[in-house]
């Protein structure tokens, strides 16, 4: 038999047989103290989970599974998108040692990087958002130990040649962890491009509903993996049961919606294209977009996160244009069933080199909802934005 596809391998997970009679899901097991029969099995981990912090049945499922989505030889969960990057910076790097990264990288990430890192020897340097592989490889130093990857960058979208710079950093000595979260493990697989660890904020798709905080780190290789489990270990991350058990149920439909999510978005952002409020719609799946073409060769999917830059306006017109809506949703997040909507331009202050933008940043996340209902609500927003600027 053929591989099977990602849609089929997350469910036939659930129901492979050899287990005996047991439900489709694992149940949620809330334990701290883990009890042993005798004094010589309570060091045993061949027998189970010493502490309940080493993880019950849907955390051990869930790691399974993204494993096997990611193509991972090992995966750790932590109790956010933000901890899940911030493990392996942790336990792959140390003193003297240098982080490089783009300058469209997460806020939050950016913070940890200047701050909490910063403070423990480990300096950070950001590329400008649309070098290209070969300029990046081109500022690795001795001192960089890791390359950190965001295709496409936050707010901006930016695409980089992947595979290209994740060999060519392995060939200088350096690290690559990637954050996959766009592409949920799904439409892109870092690990098989030569990235040494890709990481997901599973509160987004895999969770799917927005009611949990959980993140997954997944990678190959001996000294990697015992680095990363090291680490682990001594901070003492872990995550709920129940939280595990709601990411697990969400990976179970999410090619489905994934698929149909970057259906909508693609009706929205082409009907934005043509709008006159509108100077650039920014999604590398867009055919014109600086990064399409790497998109094409290297994505099966594309996520319903999009960025817009508004045709001229100031912040007042992009208030108006939000406060109108009624089916998107202002909050900050992703990757759920409903469709959310921010105003982005204050987070350009934080980069090095902000980019030149013809007007206001937006950033538009498509749920589930009807595409032509949504395109209603965004003509009732656009109207509101030309009557600000009146």
């Amino acid at each position: 038999m053929d591989p099977l596809s990602d849609r089929t391998r997350l469910i036939a997970a659930a129901t492979r047989r050899g287990g005996g009679r047991r439900p489709v899901n694992p149940p949620i097991e809330r334990a701290s103290t883990m009890l042993s029969d005798a004094v010589g099995d309570m060091r045993n981990d061949r027998l189970g989970p010493l502490y309940g912090i080493d993880g019950t049945a849907s955390q051990d499922a869930l790691r399974r599974a993204i494993a096997d989505l990611e193509g991972a030889e090992a995966c750790w969960l932590a109790p956010s998108g933000l901890a899940a990057v911030t493990l392996p910076l942790m336990a792959l790097t140390g003193p003297g040692d240098e982080i490089l990264t783009t300058d469209a990288v997460y806020g939050p990430v950016r913070r940890f990087l200047t701050r909490h890192m910063a403070a423990r020897g480990v300096t950070a340097r950001f590329h400008p958002a649309e070098a290209s592989a070969e300029e990046v490889v081109a500022l690795i130093s001795e001192r960089t130990r890791v390359v950190l990857i965001e295709s496409p960058g936050s707010l901006t979208f930016e695409m980089i040649d992947v595979p290209a710079l994740a060999a060519a950093a392995r060939s200088r000595g350096a690290l690559t962890v990637m954050d996959n979260t766009w592409a949920a493990g799904l439409a892109f697989k870092p690990l098989v491009h030569d990235v040494d660890v890709s990481v997901q904020a599973l509160t987004k798709y895999a969770g799917g509903h927005s009611d949990l905080m959980l993140g997954a780190v997944s990678a190959s290789g001996p000294g990697v993996i015992k680095a990363i489990a090291e680490a682990q270990e001594d901070i003492g991350l872990c995550v709920s049961p129940d939280d595990a058990w709601l990411a697990l149920r969400g990976l179970r439909t999410l090619p489905l919606r994934y698929r149909e999510q970057a259906r909508s978005m693609m009706r929205v952002a082409d009907w934005l294209a043509q709008r006159p409020e509108i100077a650039r719609v920014l999604h590398p799946a867009l055919p014109g977009d600086p990064g399409h073409s790497l998109w094409v060769r290297d994505f099966s999917g594309a996520a319903s996160l999009f960025g817009v830059v508004m045709q001229g306006g100031d912040a007042k017109a992009a208030h108006a244009f939000l406060d109108a809506l009624s089916l998107f949703g202002l909050g900050y997040s992703w990757g759920g069933f409903e469709s959310l909507i921010t105003f982005e331009t204050p987070q350009m202050a934080f980069r090095e080199a902000p980019p030149a933008l013809e007007g206001p940043l937006l950033r538009l996340h498509v749920g589930l909802e009807d595409a032509a209902e949504l395109i209603v609500d965004l003509e009732v927003g656009l109207t509101a934005w030309r009557a600000a600027l009146a």
